[in-house]
Order: structure tokens, then sequence, then C-alpha cells
């Protein structure tokens, strides 16, 4: 069930909202919208990395039966913000920097359960892309037990943009991939690091995979081929801590 209070609904609504900054998390628009207003909200959006979905107007009705006009948007319950600008921030801190990147995952409790292993293991922020990613509503507020009130989520138009970014800043990028080279923890995560996590149906894609310094598995035991993306994603981050630890003594 959707907490109405997270949403606005009307053209100019959501017109105003983006225009006066407010953190959108998803904009609804029902298919065939063609009105004036609908062009000037369009127009808002280029530029912007809020994701719009077109659907049948029925679906929009099934969340309200106020006046929506056929556009409902979602608000973000957290300020996304920038690798561009997160990462000469950590540095003049003097900070060893470590990310969680996360390529194509969608279900919001794995996403809560991922921040939660974040923040308690002190990791930087967490990366998702603007498209076909979860992102942070009340179900995954929930799920991480508050931890995404504190860690920052830095939303990007392209990973693969990012991680060349991050590549070109000293970066030491670790993808979990099936197809990885060697056990994962053959793998260095001492500096400066993001880890790649991706969908467990799909993995990291290619794309990303081909600008990783290293690919690396979890050995599987049993008879089950993979492990949850969260369970994963919390054996590599404590590597991280470990490793990272053992280089500080």
């Amino acid at each position: 069930m959707v907490d109405k209070s997270e949403m606005i609904f009307g053209v100019r609504a959501v017109i105003e909202a983006i225009q006066a900054g407010k953190e959108i998390d998803k904009i609804l628009v029902k298919k065939d919208i063609q009105s004036d207003l609908s062009k000037e909200l369009f127009a808002v959006l280029k530029g912007t990395l809020i994701p719009v979905q077109r659907v049948p107007v029925e679906r929009i009705n099934r969340i309200t039966r106020k006046n929506h006009q056929g556009v409902i948007a979602f608000t973000s319950s957290v300020t996304y913000q920038k690798t561009e600008d997160l990462v000469p921030f950590l540095f003049e801190q003097g900070k060893n920097p470590l990310f969680v990147m996360l390529d194509g995952i969608t279900d919001v409790r794995n996403f809560g359960a991922i921040a939660r292993t974040c923040e308690c293991a002190a990791v930087d922020a967490v990366i998702i892309p603007a498209k076909n990613s979860v992102s942070v509503n009340a179900d995954a507020m929930k799920t991480s037990a508050g931890a995404l009130h504190t860690l920052p989520v830095c939303r990007e138009q392209s990973l693969k943009g990012t991680l060349q970014f991050l590549k070109d800043s000293g970066f030491h990028i670790v993808a979990a991939t099936e197809k990885g080279d060697y056990d994962y923890t053959k793998a260095d995560y001492t500096g400066p690091m993001c880890i790649i996590m991706g969908a467990e149906d799909k993995g990291v894609s290619y794309d990303n995979l081909a600008l990783c310094d290293e690919w690396v598995k979890i050995p599987m035991l049993g008879t089950i081929e993979s492990l949850n993306v969260s369970v994963a994603a919390g054996i590599l981050i404590y590597e991280a801590v470990k490793q990272r630890n053992n280089a500080n003594q």
C-alpha cells in the first residue's frame, strides 16, 4: 500500500514541485496523455534524472481517485547525491572511500538490506542508476532499519560513466559475478574502491564489467547456484572491512 502523503497529484502540481527543487523519486504518466500542460511537464523534465513511467490510466486510478489529470509524482525520502561531488569531498576529508554500486537491482527489500549492511560497515555511499532500479522509498527505508536516513545515495544517469569517473579518480573497481576469475578474498579492497553488485537474474551488465579491475566470485558449495544479492553484498563488504582494518594495524 502506497503512503498517500508521499504523492503529488496533477500536472501543474508536479511541474511546480520539480521547479521548486523538490526531490522526486519517480513519476507515473498515463500512456495517452497529450495536453498542452503535459508537454510543459516533459519540457521541465528534460535534463533531470527523474524516472518517468508511462502506464495505463487504470493503474493510476487504483492508486488514487483524486483529480490526478493522468500524472502522479512520488516524492523521495532522501536527497540524492552526485558521485562527482562526493568523491572530492571525501578525499578532502582524508578518507579512503568505499562505495557500493547496484546494477539493475529492483527488489526494494534487497536494497534496504544492502543499505543496512553498508551503514554498519561505514560504506561511504551507495550508487544506483536513475532507470530500471530500486529507489529510496518508504519500504526501502523500513527494510534498511533507518540506515538510508544517514547513508548517502547517489543516483546517476549512467553507471558506465560513473565507473569511468571513479577509475579516473583512482578507484579500484571490483565486480561480484559468476564469471569471476577467482575467489572474492583474493581481490584487493584496501584502497579507494567500489564494489559493484548486479541483479540475481542478470548480474552486472557486460558494459560495466568491462570497466572493472577485478571480477570475483563467492564459492557455491551446495546445490543452489547463487546467493541472495544482499547476502552476497554483505560478504564482499565485510571482506573489504577486514582487509582495510588489517592494513591499518
